[in-house]
C-alpha cells in the first residue's frame, strides 16, 4: 500500500477504527465485560470507547492491544504499521518514521518497538514439514582499530572470527517448500555454553514435525540428528570445505536469509542490543514469512493481545 492509497483508505480517524472493528471483531463489537454484542454502541464524542447498554460498562475497543496505552494519532499508527509491514524487506529506522509522520524520535522508536513485538506474535509450533535448512550466524559489527577486549583478570581477549567470536549467534530454521524462516537468538544453557547439539534439536522439535528432511552444514552441533530418537528426522549434510551445493543438498535458503538480515541491521538500524536482537530477528522473519497484500491485516491481528 502506497502514500496515496493510505490517504484513500484511512482519510481519518474514525475510518481507522472502523477497519480495526472489521479486523478484531468481524464488524459487530462485542462487550469485554458481558460478551454481549446486541446492545453496544460507541460514544459519538469518543469514537475510541464503546457502551454495554445490557451491563452498563464501558470499555476501549483498543484494550489488550499496542495501541491501548498510547496517545499518538491512530493514523499514524497504522501508518508506521504499514510501513513496517511492506517497506522493501529491510524495515524502515525510528529516524526515518519520524521525519515521515511527525513525531520525536523516542516515540517513533517506542512505536517500532511495539510493531516489533506484534510481528513475533505468531505461532509456529510443529508447521514446518518436508525439507527444511538450519544454519547459525554470529550478529555483530566488527571491533573498532586498535579496539582490545579484557576478561576478568584484566588479559587480552584474541578478537576470534566464527565460532568462539564474541558476537551474538542465533539459529534459523528455513522451511524450502513455502519460504518461510523461524530464527531464535541462542542464549547460553545453564553451563555457559551456546549452539549445543540438544539446543539445536530443540529449536528444530519445536517448529518442525516428524520425519522432516533437515539440510545442514557440517558444524558437529548438527551430529546430535544423526541419533535414532530424533522423531524420524533425516539429516542431509552438505560439507562446506569441498562444496557448496550438491544436488539439492544446500544451505542457501536460510543464508539468504542471514544475508538479508544483516544488510538490513547494517544499512538501516546501523547497530542493534543484543537485548532487543530477538525483536529484529521476528521483524525479518514476519515480512519473510508474510508476502503478500494482506501482510498489514495480519501484522494488525498480531498486535492484538499481544
Amino acid at each position: 500500500m502506497g502514500f496515496f492509497s493510505f490517504l484513500k483508505k484511512f482519510p481519518t480517524e474514525l475510518a481507522v477504527i472502523e477497519h480495526f472493528i472489521k479486523v478484531r471483531y468481524q464488524g459487530k463489537v462485542t462487550c469485554r465485560h458481558c460478551a454481549e454484542s446486541d446492545y453496544v454502541y460507541h460514544r459519538s464524542t469518543e469514537p475510541k470507547v464503546f457502551t454495554c447498554h445490557h451491563c452498563k460498562n464501558s470499555f476501549s475497543i483498543f484494550y489488550g492491544t499496542i495501541f491501548e496505552n498510547s496517545r499518538t494519532d491512530l493514523r499514524k499508527w497504522f501508518y508506521a504499521l504499514i510501513r513496517m509491514s511492506h517497506v522493501g524487506r529491510k524495515g524502515i529506522s525510528a529516524m526515518q518514521l519520524q521525519r515521515e509522520i511527525g513525531v520525536t524520535y523516542k516515540c517513533a522508536h517506542r512505536m517500532l518497538n511495539f510493531i516489533r513485538i506484534g510481528m513475533g506474535n505468531c505461532d509456529l509450533f510443529n508447521s514446518f514439514e518436508a525439507v527444511v535448512e538450519i544454519d547459525e550466524t554470529y550478529i555483530g559489527g566488527k571491533p573498532r582499530k586498535g579496539q582490545v577486549n579484557y576478561d576478568g583478570n584484566g588479559k587480552p581477549i584474541p578478537i576470534k572470527k566464527g565460532r568462539g567470536t564474541q558476537k551474538i549467534p542465533a539459529i534459523g530454521v528455513y522451511e524450502r517448500e513455502t519460504g518461510r524462516v523461524y530464527a531464535r537468538v541462542a542464549l547460553p544453557n545453564k553451563e555457559g555454553k551456546k549452539l549445543t547439539g540438544k539446543q539445536l534439536l530443540n529449536i528444530l522439535e519445536c517448529v518442525c514435525r516428524n520425519d522432516t528432511i533437515v539440510v545442514t552444514d557440517e558444524f558437529k552441533g548438527y551430529n546430535i540428528l544423526d541419533k535414532k530418537d530424533c522423531n524420524g528426522m533425516i539429516r542431509l549434510k552438505i560439507d562446506h570445505t569441498q562444496a557448496y551445493v550438491s544436488g539439492d543438498v544446500h544451505t542457501n535458503g536460510i543464508e539468504s536469509f542471514w544475508a538479508l538480515l544483516k544488510r538490513g541491521i547494517h544499512g538501516i538500524y546501523h547497530q542493534v542490543s543484543s537485548k532487543y536482537l530477538q525483536r529484529y530477528l521476528d521483524e525479518f522473519c514476519f515480512r519473510m514469512n508474510n508476502r503478500s497484500a494482506y501482510a498489514f491485516d495480519i501484522l494488525l491481528r498480531q498486535c492484538i493481545n499481544y
